[in-house]
């Protein structure tokens, strides 16, 4: 490495919070002034009283907090200036040299939390089921607002602009040759890196693939019919397209954040009101994690989600990430002319499930197509080795 007074160096970094500010969590955490319980008996209020109640006493008398700084140290981390930010990053090589680079990329509520159970796997396939022709170099970017990468001052950190970032993130590294990965924002970021096709990456994978016409999702995302002239659509284009209706009929966390994120100073006061509007991302995700504090066993723990909610709140990121929303220009599940080599895994609790034949449109130059049999939104996160033998499948035509 060069002189570390240069920010643009890889600046190593370790990922911990002073017990001050923890001690501080748990103190509000336990202060915590609850609403009444919610009017219906379903989660169409949004979080349950009872889970927030739970959440909050597990929190504060049983959870670890060192979790989350001990999951993230278990590899190297770094820092280096961007187009004048600073972002964070896991980096986690391989022992096998010949391993792939890839750059994974995380969503909202999610962080680089999400991603801690596949490196491993990725990183050391041999020791976790698979070959050593399947290793991948890893680097985890925390997205700008997002976890210890800087928040932005101004305007401007959209989709397209991290994704340039990531291009120069992997130049530096050194990686002339890589792939890239992302799911929720993630996806959107991923996609705008192939759109951009950086020197050096030579396809993508997506397990929130942006295939729905741009016609179509305009109409969906306005509550208007179909455009005149849509051809009759399959049934599985039908069914996202119903899945789609509910998702913008229900997403108001999006409007929220997209137009009014300094209205949302609560989250840097409460911990449990934060927690409250990150739970309540998608209702197959609610309910999975609704499930998970009251004590059944799902893909997620309580663990797991204390983990991503701590790193939030400690780091202070609840407004800056909401951001995000506002800054984005591009279409959320819309195809936006990818054509790099694209792997494609659909999961079936994901807010829609992609047609593959909107899914062949949208990427011509799809090398990878399947449907799992369990999983949803926080794949990685939820279902990790379905997601790293995805990741080994749906790649591995990119390493001949």
């Amino acid at each position: 490495m060069s002189d570390i007074s240069d920010k643009t160096t890889l600046r190593p970094f370790t990922p911990e919070f002073p017990e001050a500010d923890v001690a501080e969590l748990r103190r509000r955490i336990e202060a915590t002034r609850f609403p009444e319980k919610e009017t219906v008996s379903d989660q169409s209020q949004g979080t349950p009283l009872a889970t927030l109640q739970e959440l909050a006493r597990y929190w504060a008398t049983e959870y670890d907090f060192g979790r989350v700084g001990a999951s993230l140290r278990s590899h190297p981390n770094f820092i280096t200036e961007i187009d004048g930010l600073d972002i964070h990053f896991v980096h986690a090589r391989s022992p096998h040299e010949d391993a792939l680079p890839l750059i994974v990329t995380h969503g909202w509520p999610g962080s680089v939390v999400e991603q801690m159970k596949i490196v491993d796997p990725l990183i050391n396939p041999t020791a976790h089921g698979g070959d050593a022709s399947d290793a991948f170099h890893v680097v985890i970017p925390s997205m700008p607002g997002y976890g210890f990468s800087g928040k932005p001052t101004e305007r401007g950190w959209d989709p397209e602009r991290i994704a340039r970032a990531w291009a120069e993130l992997m130049r530096r590294l050194g990686y002339t040759r890589y792939a890239a990965q992302g799911g929720d924002w993630g996806a959107i970021v991923t996609d705008a890196l192939a759109l951009q096709a950086p020197e050096g990456l030579i396809g993508i994978h997506t397990n929130m693939a942006g295939i729905v016409p741009p016609e179509i999702e305009q109409a969906i995302a306005t509550g208007q019919p179909l455009p005149a002239g849509t051809p009759e659509l399959s049934q599985e284009e039908q069914r996202a397209v119903d899945q789609l209706r509910v998702m913008y009929s229900h997403a108001y966390y999006a409007y929220i954040m997209g137009d009014r994120p300094q209205s949302l100073a609560g989250f840097a006061d409460s911990p449990v009101g934060l927690a409250a509007f990150m739970l309540d991302h998608d209702a197959a995700s609610l309910d999975l994690i609704t499930r998970a504090f009251a004590g059944e066993p799902t893909g997620l723990t309580r663990d797991d989600v204390l983990d991503n909610v701590t790193l939030f709140w400690l780091t202070n990121t609840g407004v800056s990430a909401a951001r995000l929303y506002g800054e984005n220009k591009l279409g959320f599940f819309s195809a936006k002319g990818v054509r790099l080599p694209t792997a494609v895994s659909v999961f079936p609790d994901e807010m829609y499930q992609a047609p593959r034949s909107w899914t062949e449109k949208a990427y011509p130059n799809l090398i990878h197509y399947n449907t799992l049999p369990r999983g949803g939104h926080f794949a990685a996160w939820e279902q990790p080795e379905l997601f790293v033998n995805e990741l080994r499948v749906g790649l591995r035509s990119l390493r001949k």
